[in-house]
């Protein structure tokens, strides 16, 4: 049977994939960063949880030697930890910068780093990093989330080029609007690390915060996410990056066919 660890999956995506990938007999051990969230999935009957906060480098450790000790091999590796730090590029700290980075950057690249070595021993495997249009273009107020899965795709592009002629691949998922808690998050980022009183922006947040900003069309359901990574676990061959959502192929296929600035006159309509 296939195993695969997963990341954040106290909610979203990653709790969606991992019901997904039980149902369908793929052996998953999901992962959260709180215990409060381990115990909430073993009452939903995934006796595998693993207590991992992908910050922390010995957890990463002891959840690779768990799943080994009872497998003796890891097949898939989806990093789908990661959340948005909304705010514009002038209203963001340094450190709040570097905080987004933490979890969506040099987190994922330390589970990648501390896995790769397993794959090689075992001649195969599977990467899945979780990206974003985002990844592909940027949106207004988004500034850090959008460095950190730029920096992401960076990241992967290169592994791929490093991992070639072997068993291992690496596959980006760039998704579009998904149902989550991933704008509630967003916003209580908003609040608790921008001045927003104080900002040029206040009233533009001010919108956002009540939920009057425009709603980004073509939304579909976390599910469409974990389909894609249960299709990786069958491929033979996996592609090296999937489009998740109407909105990732139009604004992709749009990026290659238009100049910066109209790109961005349309980029900030949608922001």
């Amino acid at each position: 049977m296939t195993n695969i660890i997963i990341t954040g999956c106290s909610t979203g995506i990653g709790l969606a994939t991992a019901k997904y990938l039980k149902e369908r007999f793929v052996k998953v051990y999901p992962t959260a960063r709180d215990a409060q969230d381990v115990e909430m999935l073993k009452s939903l009957g995934f006796e595998d949880t693993m207590l991992l906060d992908v910050t922390d480098p010995t957890q990463i450790s002891q959840a690779i030697k768990t799943v080994m000790a009872k497998e003796g091999h890891i097949d898939v590796w989806f990093n789908n930890a990661g959340f948005g730090q909304a705010g514009a590029v002038e209203d963001i700290t340094t450190e709040t910068l570097k905080s987004q980075f933490e979890t969506n950057v040099f987190g994922l690249h330390e589970c990648t780093r501390q896995v790769i070595p397993i794959m090689r021993e075992q001649g195969y495997g599977k990467i899945i990093q979780h990206s974003s249009v985002l990844g592909i273009v940027s949106l207004f107020g988004r500034g850090a989330y959008n460095a950190s899965k730029y920096a992401i795709e960076g990241l992967s592009d290169t592994l791929r080029l490093e991992l070639l002629g072997t068993d291992i691949s690496v596959s980006l998922l760039n998704t579009g609007p998904i149902s989550s808690d991933f704008r509630k998050t967003a916003m209580k980022k908003l609040r608790a690390n921008v001045d927003i009183e104080h900002s040029f922006f206040s009233s533009r947040y001010t919108k956002s915060l009540e939920g009057k900003s425009k709603k980004v069309p073509f939304n579909e359901e976390a599910t469409s996410v974990a389909a894609v990574v249960h299709k990786i676990i069958l491929a033979k061959k996996p592609k090296p990056r999937y489009y998740i959502t109407k909105a990732t192929y139009l604004l992709g296929y749009i990026k290659r066919i238009v100049s910066t600035s109209i790109l961005d006159k349309l980029l900030i309509k949608i922001g």
